[in-house]
């Protein structure tokens, strides 16, 4: 990694997710944010920005110079703000999910290209992806397993992309199915969740919470549970710090940052 400290700038700046990391990621010595963008207009209570805040990355990148763009807007924009950046030879580092896999082959190639790399993460908590680690190990020694997710009660999409990509490392870790249930009855349909290959998912939404992901495994005589809780979104501050930090040497598309963190 370079002594220098690494220039960032941040779309979506004016989302929740944006305002916590131009604030976290201002308090890092070995960061500077220098602007950030979002074409929502400021809203009257936040606080006045301490860098420019412009409606379009175009318009940034006219007035900063980053070392690397951090992305958390929606999967379309995150799309093209990619192509944009990657193409200008920036590295991005991408919190949005959505992407499409046509999406990501395209953000790839053109990061290939540029020879620069771009980091698309479903999940930037570090005990997240150490989670889905752990729950690889285990699934190599129980048959049974089930994926638990929570999340606060305005997200729109369910079970979440970081669940999906839990139950996918779990069900590549093995060299055969896991066992089945032998519930035949369903007095209420969806009762068991929803199936990802051979994995069921629980996906609740509540208020109150912000994530949480759980895994369970029985086996005979015995369970295990790994769990992981993000009591508020600064849990995502410190993996996008260290994704920010490593993503440049990197070339082409790294998804996932347990593999930036060499968790793979």
């Amino acid at each position: 990694m370079r002594d220098e400290r690494v220039r960032i700038a941040i779309c979506g700046a004016r989302g929740r997710m944006g305002q916590e990391l131009l604030l976290a990621l201002a308090r890092d010595s070995e960061i500077d944010v220098v602007g950030g963008c979002d074409p929502r207009p400021p809203v009257d209570a936040a606080p006045p920005p301490t860098v420019p805040i412009t409606l379009s990355l175009r318009d940034l990148l006219q007035i900063v110079q980053p070392d690397v763009l951090v992305d958390f807007t929606t999967a379309e924009a995150a799309a093209d703000n990619a192509a944009f950046a990657l193409a200008r030879s920036l590295p991005v580092v991408i919190g949005t999910t959505g992407l499409t896999e046509t999406e990501l082959t395209k953000i790839d190639s053109v990061a290939r290209e540029a020879n620069v790399g771009a980091l698309v993460a479903p999940n930037f908590a570090v005990g997240a992806n150490l989670l889905m680690q752990f729950a690889k190990i285990a699934s190599r020694f129980f048959d049974s397993a089930e994926v638990v997710e929570i999340h606060h009660d305005e997200k729109i999409d369910a079970p979440s992309g970081t669940a999906i990509m839990i139950a996918q490392a779990m069900r590549d870790a093995r060299d055969r199915p896991f066992a089945g249930d032998h519930v035949t009855k369903h007095v209420v349909p969806g009762a068991r969740g929803g199936a990802h290959r051979d994995l069921h998912i629980h996906s609740v939404r509540l208020p109150g919470y912000v994530a949480t992901h759980e895994v369970l495994f029985g086996g005979q005589g015995q369970s295990l549970t790994i769990r992981h809780d993000s009591i508020g979104r600064d849990s995502f501050v410190p993996g996008v710090a260290f994704a920010v930090k490593h993503i440049r040497g990197q070339v082409g598309l790294v998804y996932g940052l347990d593999r930036l963190m060499g968790l793979t």
